[in-house]
Formats: structure tokens, C-alpha cells, sequence
């Protein structure tokens, strides 16, 4: 499925992606880290509450648990900590590309258009995955919310990415796969193209999207954005 919402897109210079759920499947792996490690601390989640927390940076998953099981003590750093080994192990033995991914950036890299990566995982993780991958060398940077006071669905990760980029945020075209980086990449006033996780889908919210695809695969030549990057090249 290939849809557009957008009335009118800006010249487009950079793209910047987000990482788990659209460079990699990474989120299953998320959820059954984030659910083995509170299981084990005493928090009775369900694998289907672990899509609540979907796009949020790994400490405020800790908190946003913690505050609603309050008589459970965690302690926020090694909670956080037990969760990134358990996802980063399990990326090193299967970890590959979303479909299209690969395609998608050796594209965009020939056209010139530059490329970035906005994410909520932290510096640690990232690197692993780009690498893992075989991707690394297509990105001009890549920045963690980690680095910032707040991640997703705040803006601030996309504001600095763009900023670090050197290109105004609304000649930036984000994708994302969650509602809580959909909310950011809106927020930061960029255009967005959503590659929605099946596991959320049917949200209504998506409608927000300027463009929505099932899959990078269906990002081919005859989908309207490159029309708008392929004449937005930096000198």
C-alpha cells in the first residue's frame, strides 16, 4: 500500500532515518528483552503491553513502567543496561536489513542526497547495527537521543540531527515505523514518510503521515518523493 496525505512537499536535501523497525526488525527484540528483564524484576508485563512503550528511548521505558508499578523497586541504569544486552546480543546473531532498506539507501547515496539517522537507541546499539548490517558508510552521522534531555516522541533528536546536518528541518523528509516518532519527526516540522510497524497499523494516528508505504521495497521510481530529492542535492 502506498499512500499520500501531503497537499504540497518542500525541496527535500536530506533524509533521515530512524533505526529500529525501519533499518532493522530490531522492535520483537526489544519488546522480549524489555519483557524477560521486568519479568524477571517483577513487573507482570504482557508481551502486548511491551508495544506501549514502542519508539521510546530505554530509560524512559524503565520510568514509564517503574511509575506504574511503583512498589516494584529498579534501578534505572542496570534495568536499562540488561535490557541493550539482551537486544544487542540478539542483533549479532540475526540481525539483517528491513526489506528495501539496502536499495532505498544505495539510491539516495547515488543521487547525492544526504543521509542521516535519528534514533531513540542509545550510541552503543547503534553502532552495531550499522555495522552489523554492512550499512555504516552511507550515513553522514547518525545521533542518539540519548544525548538529549528528552527522546521521542519529543522532537529534539530530529531538531539536532538536522541541525548537525546543516539542512533546516522542513527541507528534511524522516521515516519512521512508530507513533512515537512520527509524533517527533511532526513535531520538529519535517515531512514524513511512515513504513508503519504492522503491530500498530490500524492506528488511526498514522493519518498524520505525509506519505505511508507497507515497505521500503514499494519506495521505487515511480513514488512521488523522489521527484522532490532527486532535483534537492547539496553543492
Amino acid at each position: 500500500m502506498s499512500v499520500s496525505t501531503m497537499v504540497a512537499t518542500p525541496s527535500l536535501q536530506a533524509v533521515i532515518f530512524d533505526m529500529d523497525g525501519v533499518l532493522i526488525d530490531s522492535e520483537p527484540l526489544w519488546q522480549q528483552g524489555e519483557y524477560e528483564v521486568f519479568r524477571e524484576a517483577g513487573v507482570p508485563l504482557t508481551p502486548q503491553m511491551c508495544q506501549q512503550t514502542m519508539g521510546l528511548r530505554v530509560d524512559h521505558v524503565v520510568r514509564y513502567w517503574q511509575q506504574r508499578y511503583p512498589d516494584i523497586v529498579l534501578e534505572p541504569h542496570a534495568t536499562a543496561q540488561a535490557i541493550l544486552d539482551r537486544v544487542a546480543a540478539q542483533i549479532m546473531l540475526e540481525g539483517v536489513p528491513m526489506p528495501g532498506v539496502v536499495n532505498t539507501l544505495q539510491r539516495l547515496h547515488a543521487q547525492g542526497i544526504t543521509i542521516g539517522l535519528a534514533t531513540s537507541s542509545p550510541g552503543q546499539l547503534v553502532t552495531t547495527i550499522l555495522q552489523k548490517l554492512q550499512i555504516i558508510d552511507y550515513f553522514t552521522l547518525w545521533h542518539s537521543a540519548e544525548h538529549e534531555p528528552y527522546g521521542k516522541p519529543h522532537p529534539a533528536v530530529y531538531l539536532s540531527a538536522a541541525e548537525r546536518l546543516g539542512v533546516a528541518p522542513q527541507h528534511c523528509l524522516a521515516i519512521e515505523d512508530s507513533l512515537n516518532g512520527l509524533l517527533a519527526a511532526k513535531s520538529a516540522g519535517m515531512s514524513l514518510l511512515a513504513v508503519p510497524d504492522h503491530r500498530c497499523a490500524t492506528d488511526p494516528r498514522w493519518v498524520w503521515a505525509d506519505y505511508r508505504l507497507d515497505s521500503l521495497e514499494a519506495f521505487d521510481d515511480t513514488h512521488p518523493l523522489w521527484s522532490h530529492l532527486a532535483t534537492s542535492r547539496h553543492p
